[in-house]
């Protein structure tokens, strides 16, 4: 039986094929003991890629939940620092209030009605805090301001209070405009959507729901409390000391009863955001078991991968020395 040959060219390519197999095996099982981890997932999970398309898909929609949560832990900080500061600004306006109509003295009176003025618009501003550009307490309308400026509510409640002559009379039409469905507060005061922001997923079957909005009745409370005391600073009643005094101090009231009312808002954020956090840390453990998992099935045998490239490199050098003494064999070297 003749011996099977091959010609100049076909040898060549031979040669060239080998050469490529054994780099790329090389290039491989380089990676691989750099890396710890196989290049060929199909031979590494014998070609049942079920539980390692599982465990992705788990570690996918964890990257999910993560994100998300993030987002919920930022907008809840954000919502409970900015009841943090309307109850910081109203606890101070509230006794301070209580404090200049007992001592019934005009100036006082007055010097602390344009406090609360002041106060009025930097709890306006407040509230209209936004967090990556999406405003917290605006309802589903994430990109407007939750309220009006306080300039343009105490514009529209000194329309409103004209002909009153009395603390009563303007305390009436004060709730009336705040509170009055379709009324001036919901037409022009507050901004935002009626639509609840939609809550955040934040773990497999959990959601964190921050749903506050400006236009919440308890959070009227405290804009009625402010806007009544800066009615007086703009000079509401005026020439009607005993009347004014009675309108300060109904407005001290409502901020003191406000307080109470900002903690337990203040309160219900922070159970949120402690669901929030515990939802994270479920998910951090979760996620380290899954990657702890697919680590397993894609780690490389350290020992084994040294071996198989000690060999490639080998394999590869013998196929250099071979193709080195092919490439000098001629005619005249034979018959030398």
């Amino acid at each position: 039986m003749l011996p099977t040959t091959y010609g100049d060219m076909a040898a060549h390519f031979l040669t060239l094929r080998s050469n490529l197999r054994l780099r790329t095996d090389l290039a491989r099982l380089g990676q691989e003991l750099a890396s710890g981890r196989v290049a060929d997932i199909g031979a590494a999970t014998g070609g049942d890629l079920g539980n390692y398309a599982g465990l992705e898909n788990a570690l996918s929609g964890l990257a999910a939940y993560k994100t998300s949560a993030g987002e919920a832990a930022l907008f809840a900080q954000t919502v409970q620092r900015s009841l943090e500061s309307v109850q910081s600004t109203t606890s101070k306006t509230g006794p301070a209030l209580l404090l200049a109509s007992a001592t019934n003295e005009a100036t006082a009176l007055q010097t602390a009605a344009a406090d609360a003025r002041a106060g009025f618009s930097s709890v306006v501003s407040i509230l209209n805090t936004k967090v990556a550009d999406r405003a917290i307490l605006a309802g589903t309308a994430i990109g407007d301001n939750a309220l009006d400026s306080a300039e343009g509510m105490l514009a529209a409640l000194k329309v409103a209070i004209v002909a009153e002559t009395t603390a009563t009379g303007i305390e009436a039409v004060v709730d009336a405009w705040f509170d009055d469905p379709g009324g001036g507060f919901e037409t022009a005061g507050y901004l935002g959507d009626t639509t609840d922001l939609a809550a955040f997923r934040i773990g497999p079957n959990e959601q964190a729901n921050l749903s506050l909005r400006a236009d919440d009745p308890r959070m009227r409370e405290v804009l009625k409390g402010y806007a009544m005391a800066a009615l007086v600073a703009d000079g509401a009643l005026s020439g009607l000391h005993d009347e004014r005094v009675a309108l300060m101090e109904t407005a001290a009231t409502r901020l003191l009863g406000a307080d109470k009312t900002l903690t337990e808002l203040r309160a219900g954020v922070g159970t949120v955001e402690e669901r929030i956090e515990n939802a994270q840390v479920r998910n951090g453990s979760e996620t380290s078991a899954l990657e702890i998992a697919r680590s397993d099935i894609l780690r490389a045998d350290p020992y084994r991968t040294a071996t198989d490239l000690q060999t490639v490199e080998a394999q590869l050098e013998t196929l250099y020395t071979i193709t080195a003494r092919l490439s000098r064999l001629s005619l005249a070297e034979y018959l030398r």
